[in-house]
């Protein structure tokens, strides 16, 4: 007879990064949470590449934050190198990248739950959810206890049913070695939840002592470090970084991979799952670029007390041998050590269109699932559906309306959209071009748009939100100030904008039109503004931002306005499309299977055209007529 332990309102199955960020979220805003690990030392792990952001994701960490996540927090402390990529491009795609160590992040993200009010770590692997009349009632382990629950959220990673591949070698193992979780699937497909298979991989790691660098192209980190965390300040985090390097395969490489490319387990039917697009194999790369004689590889530090490199840009399912013909091949590892050879991963996740965007599953209440087993790939995105779930699951509880971040308010929104609305047919990765209206959601106004939201859940302090609302005053004001400020025409005016090759003026001129020309930086208007005052880097770059790019954010939000009609025009649960005459079967079909939020979701759902949307629209104005008049 299994025991029987006490309810909780919110389990947590699985403790990467999607799971962290669910259990803190429920346990801050004062609910019961227990979240289970197979391993309790493999909690926030970095089994892939040691570096959280880049294009895209760094938006996403910085929204994390501004919501009250945890995972820019920890990755600030962590960091070991710092970059702000697109930095040549506008200010829509620039994005945070930081190399981390890996160990010390994990160290820090255990330490930060243990510490956490409400939140009960249990070292145990779930192996049943109990269902009853479509309701999750709690959850299984595997030494038979039964844990009640109001809420479990399922954030797997890639441990479910999970092989390691490395060429014709096929184990049952989870990343970097860790035991799988092959009980689990069975629960799901028994209750009715869709599996597929999905891949990805990780390249060897190597010992950096057998490298030599000499011939290899240096990169140092960006001076000065810009945080994740709108709590932090530039000047608190500043630390001296490590370098990566950059070199470049040869035709030497090219040609191992491909006598062997029988031998890779990607190409001679060993793997089975579909592996990320944006993120292939080495031997995927020769055979879809034949055209290239070479291809970009990053040596990246893993931590400071480590001498463990990874290859960037080198992940392969070749066999053993293999991989070192490829990495001696390379210039500067005619002697280099393999510490971990690189392997693929298969898994399983669900179909994430049969969730709701609250990340609830449609059609069993109080059941949730984040992160990987989603069909996403990478630790931020994986965070931030962390995040969202977490809020939702303890909202059900209270019988509230879930949070739902639409397209226009957050990367965060344009990742849940795409993957509910339109589901994925390989390992989903965020990027920029995905947004639509990236200009507004920038990295840089994360907090704007969302931690006021983050301070009514709870999960912003109410230190942390007098301070957020310090910031946008005095980015009021100071707009504000050069609005009002005008400079009259002077030798001393026109020999600074001949110092900046800016036209001269013959008539006086407001600072905020002077900021407007591309050649003038906010902070050289103090050679003639002897009134400007100190602003902090992170407020003076976002004055700047505001005034430079006005008419294209004006633009935008005109955009947006329009776009939020459709999102606001909500699609009561209980419609009937069978009965809505003039739609397309196919139509009807899908949005029978889908049961859109509102219009807006309803018209980017595959095989609803804008006719169908049309005719829906017709639909909806008149039962809204009907309604009235009762």
């Amino acid at each position: 007879m299994s025991k029987i332990h006490k309810t909780y309102d919110v389990i947590v199955v699985g403790a990467g990064h999607a799971g962290c960020e669910a259990a803190l979220a429920a346990a801050r805003m004062g609910f019961k949470t227990a979240i289970f690990t197979i391993n309790l030392d493999s909690i926030a792990n970095m089994p892939c590449n040691p570096n959280i952001g880049g294009t895209g994701k760094g938006h996403l960490v910085r929204e994390i934050d501004a919501l009250g996540g945890e995972m820019g927090r920890c990755a600030d402390k962590t960091l070991i190198q710092s970059k702000t990529l697109n930095t040549a491009k506008g200010p829509a795609v620039f994005s945070l990248r930081a190399q981390i160590d890996r160990r010390a992040y994990q160290s820090e993200m255990k330490h930060v739950l243990e510490k956490q009010e409400n939140l009960h770590l249990c070292q145990a692997e779930v192996v049943e959810l109990v269902i009853e009349d479509e309701k999750i009632k709690g959850v299984k382990t595997h030494i038979g206890s039964f844990f009640p629950a109001k809420t479990v959220i399922l954030t797997t990673g890639t441990y479910l049913k999970s092989k390691i591949i490395i060429g014709d070698v096929s184990l049952d193992a989870g990343p970097d070695g860790l035991l799988p979780a092959n009980s689990l699937s069975e629960s799901l497909k028994r209750h009715g939840i869709e599996l597929v298979r999905f891949k990805t991989g990780s390249p060897a790691r190597l010992n950096r002592r057998s490298i030599d660098f000499s011939n290899m192209i240096e990169q140092k980190g960006d001076e000065p470090i810009i945080p994740f965390s709108f709590e932090n300040e530039d000047k608190n985090i500043q630390m001296d970084q490590i370098s990566c390097y950059l070199l470049y395969s040869n035709e030497h490489t090219h040609k191992i991979v491909r006598d062997n490319l029988h031998r890779s387990a990607l190409y001679g039917g060993v793997i089975e799952g579909i592996g990320p697009r944006y993120c292939p194999s080495f031997e995927d790369k020769i055979v879809k670029f034949a055209d290239k004689d070479r291809h970009q590889i990053f040596i990246e530090p893993t931590g400071l007390n480590t001498e463990e490199v990874y290859l960037q840009g080198f992940s392969t399912s070749m066999p053993e041998d293999v991989q070192h013909a490829m990495i001696k091949s390379l210039p500067g590892f005619e002697n280099a050590q393999i510490m971990r050879y690189a392997y693929a991963i298969e898994y399983d996740c669900i179909n994430p269109m049969d969730l709701k965007l609250s990340l609830e599953f449609r059609n069993i209440k109080g059941l949730f699932a984040a992160g990987q087993i989603n069909g996403s790939s990478g630790y931020e995105e994986a965070a931030a559906q962390g995040l969202i779930a977490g809020i939702n699951a303890v909202l059900s509880i209270k019988g509230q309306e879930p949070i739902i971040l639409d397209r226009s308010q957050a990367y965060i929104g344009v990742l849940i959209d795409d993957l509910v609305t339109k589901g994925t047919e390989e390992p989903y990765r965020m990027m920029t071009s995905r947004a639509e209206y990236r200009l507004h959601l920038r990295q840089d106004n994360a907090d704007a748009r969302l931690t006021p939201l983050g301070y009514r859940l709870g999960l912003i302090s109410e230190q942390r939100y007098q301070k957020f609302l310090m910031k946008q005053q005095s980015i009021k004001d100071e707009i504000k100030r050069l609005r009002k400020k005008v400079l009259s025409p002077s030798d001393e005016v026109n020999q600074f904008l001949d110092k900046y090759k800016s036209t001269r003026i013959s008539t006086g001129i407001k600072l905020y039109d002077l900021l407007k020309r591309p050649e003038i930086k906010y902070r050289a208007l103090k050679e003639v503004d002897d009134q400007m005052p100190e602003l902090p880097d992170f407020i003076a770059d976002e004055v700047s931002i505001l005034i430079k790019y006005e008419g294209y954010i004006s633009k935008q939000m005109q955009q947006i306005e329009q776009f939020k009609k459709m999102e606001n025009r909500i699609i009561p649960d209980d419609t009937d499309y069978e009965e809505i005459p003039g739609l397309r079967i196919e139509a009807k079909q899908k949005l029978m299977k889908q049961k859109p939020r509102s219009l807006g979701q309803a018209s980017r759902i595959s095989g609803v055209s804008p006719a169908d949307i049309s005719v829906l629209v017709i639909y909806l104005n008149a039962k809204t007529r009907r309604e009235k008049k009762k």
